[in-house]
């Protein structure tokens, strides 16, 4: 049926289009275009069967996003090689058209293969794990355990609050999910560390610690280097130091698969991870999950469309923004169109098919981070009808997953959870007409000439991940390293979300509070003063880390305040967290958090950020875990993201025991010719 389709498609093609025939010029009878039409239809599915798989092994060393594009040039040169099996040369077509033909017939092909596997399982189960490019079971595998694995679909940046509201309203945003809460599963939510933001939240969650990650980035004084936590060298170092502290490889060490985070959880299979991306010897490995996706060209065509169709939607959604002048609204502009797609499509799609795949190929345990929300969030505001109908996106994503695994080898029990929320309000700049880095210039008495650093560009994450997918290198001149080639006595300023980093490169260690109001005695007046800033901390010599305010102190190693509590605003757990990132190696001399407003949740990102996250401040620092109901919780909330991995690790010990158990079963003999899993890998 598949391939009387594509001779149907075929024939109508060379109807339509001009430049394009398969009969001879005198004309032929329809019986013999059919013909024609069959034999060109056959040769192209048969070379795409056949050759295509070795093309995309052969372009490994080509940049993933590189060999997205030239899926549908290498497709319309094997349409011109078929038509060359065609009676008597009848095919003949321009090159530039062979593309248009070649794409058609291959989305036309993948709609009929689809839509006939509909009703038949297995064909359904094999389509999926051709989708993902990964095989089922051999024959002579030892038997996977009976027990279920457990899929993790980390959607980033979606808050408690917001999802919540997702799943009970009227209608649902997210009808797949709002099924299964009350039902299925539980929604609770956890409380982040200071630091809010993928970096931290998930470092703790698949490797049990993030100590000594103050912020998104800042600047080590040991090394002079700045870190980010999306740069792949930075990921790499802190996944080395987070195995060196807690001794073990990670969440997923034991038969997992990590798609599309930034850090690894230790597992066995890794793609579209940036920890891994920094290696060296094994570039191509983050980029397999791209490979196996677009070795089928109706893939690359399907997400072709829907990207052109989120760039549009972009610019349609940022032209409305700006005549109904939402507030707050930030540039939106320049690549971001593309950086959106790529963010909310590319990476979308290509996580969900290795996710798929993981699930067939019978894992024990999956994490994936799907990061279209957070990126939409950060440019449209949290709440705003741009993130809302991302959400319903995802939903079909999870939808996706969820049906994949009723032809899984095993049972497999879905967790949805988020790494943190997003807190709106205009930014800090936008809000008083200067920028955290000219205050501080300011407060030091320096001029505020130079560039300011904190006049970023948006999309932070979908570029670094857009960055690695073309493999274009880590540079040495980079936004952040910029800041720090000035003269050592000028402080350095960096931005994550709402929370500020200074450093002061020539003192050595951490600045004291006494060396700073002898060196800048404004500074910390300036800051304290200023109606945007919340809090600022700064280590004391005789008082220990002490939280400065508007109207008063906090001193947290003795809990005593005078005036009023500068960090009464930020609820209950705010003294623990702050005192907690204060025992850090590399916290910054100064530690500045926005001000919040108690009523809304709003904040004032010192970045260009519409929503924001990082520091404390409104639902930025309430995430959520939607559980299945047979899976414990505590009683007691759970705050920090080290309480996760705790609970996550508690979930896995019975399947982690049973892979240890499977994998002891002794090899089959060699005359099967099977191999045990530790044999392939």
């Amino acid at each position: 049926m598949v391939w009387v389709v594509a001779s149907a498609t075929l024939a109508v093609l060379a109807w339509l289009l001009p430049d394009f025939r398969i009969e001879s010029p005198s004309g032929d009878s329809p019986t013999q275009i059919a013909v024609t039409a069959a034999v060109g239809a056959g040769a192209f599915g048969v070379l795409s069967a056949l050759v295509w798989p070795l093309l995309v092994r052969a372009l490994l060393l080509v940049p993933a996003l590189v060999l997205g594009a030239l899926v549908f040039f290498l497709n319309g040169s094997l349409l011109l090689v078929a038509l060359r099996f065609t009676p008597d040369g009848r095919g003949s077509v321009a090159p530039a058209t062979a593309v248009v033909i070649a794409a058609v017939m291959s989305a036309a092909s993948s709609a009929t293969s689809t839509a006939l596997a509909v009703r038949d399982d297995a064909a359904y189960g094999r389509r999926l794990a051709r989708l993902a490019g990964r095989r089922r079971q051999r024959a002579g595998d030892p038997p996977l355990p009976a027990g279920p694995g457990t899929v993790f679909l980390q959607l980033d940046g979606v808050g408690h609050d917001v999802l919540r509201d997702a799943l009970t309203g009227a209608p649902p945003a997210m009808p797949t999910v709002a099924r299964w809460l009350g039902s299925t599963h539980r929604l609770v939510p956890w409380t982040t560390d200071w630091s809010s933001q993928t970096g931290a939240s998930q470092l703790a969650i698949l490797h049990g610690s993030n100590h000594d990650v103050p912020a998104f980035r800042w600047f080590e004084k040991d090394t002079g280097q700045v870190m980010v936590c999306n740069r792949p060298s930075s990921a790499a170092e802190l996944e080395r130091r987070a195995v060196a502290r807690t001794g073990s490889a990670g969440l997923l060490a034991c038969h997992g698969a990590s798609r599309g985070n930034l850090f690894s959880g230790g597992a066995e299979q890794s793609a579209l991870v940036m920890s891994v991306a920094a290696r060296a010897d094994t570039f191509s490995r983050p980029r397999t999950g791209y490979f196996a996706y677009f070795s089928d060209p109706a893939h690359a065509v399907r997400t072709a469309a829907s990207f052109c169709t989120e760039v549009v939607r972009e610019i349609a959604e940022s032209t409305a923004a700006r005549m109904r002048r939402d507030r707050p609204r930030i540039k939106r502009g320049g690549l971001y169109p593309l950086l959106r797609a790529f963010a909310t499509v590319v990476e979308r799609d290509v996580a969900v098919a290795a996710v798929v795949g993981d699930m067939l190929a019978g894992r024990t345990a999956v994490y994936a981070d799907l990061v279209a929300y957070d990126e939409v969030a950060h440019h449209s505001g949290p709440h705003s009808r741009d993130a809302r109908k991302v959400l319903a996106r995802l939903d079909r994503s999870v939808r996706l997953i969820a049906d994949a695994a009723r032809y899984a080898p095993r049972p497999y029990r879905i967790v949805l959870l988020s790494d943190h929320g997003q807190s709106g309000g205009e930014t800090f700049e936008g809000a008083y007409g200067l920028s955290l880095r000219e205050l501080v210039r300011v407060g030091c008495g320096l001029d505020d000439g130079a560039p300011d650093g904190a006049r970023r560009r948006s999309g932070a994450e979908a570029r670094a991940a857009a960055r690695s997918a073309l493999r274009r290198p880590e540079r040495g001149r980079r936004a952040e390293e910029a800041e720090c080639e000035g003269p050592p006595s000028e402080p350095i300023v960096l931005a994550s979300g709402n929370l500020g980093l200074v450093a002061f490169p020539d003192i050595a260690g951490r600045a004291t509070l006494e060396e700073l109001e002898r060196r800048c005695p404004d500074l910390l007046p300036s800051l304290t003063g200023h109606p945007g800033i919340g809090f600022v901390l700064v280590r004391s010599a005789e008082r220990g880390p002490v939280v400065l305010g508007p109207g008063g102190s906090h001193e947290l190693a003795g809990g005593r305040i005078t005036g009023d509590d500068p960090l009464a605003p930020f609820g209950p757990g705010a003294a623990a967290a702050v005192l907690r990132a204060d025992a850090f190696p590399h916290t910054a001399d100064l530690m500045i958090n926005s001000a919040c407003d108690r009523r809304t949740g709003t904040v004032h990102a010192f970045e260009e950020q519409a929503g924001s996250h990082g520091g404390l401040g409104g639902p930025q620092s309430h995430p959520f875990l939607l559980h299945p109901a047979e899976l414990p919780v505590p009683e007691a909330s759970m705050t920090g993201a080290e309480s996760l991995h705790a609970l996550f690790t508690a979930w896995l010990a019975p399947a982690v025991a049973a892979e240890a158990d499977r994998a002891a079963v002794p090899a089959p003999s060699a005359a099967t010719g099977a191999r045990t899993p530790a044999a392939r890998a």
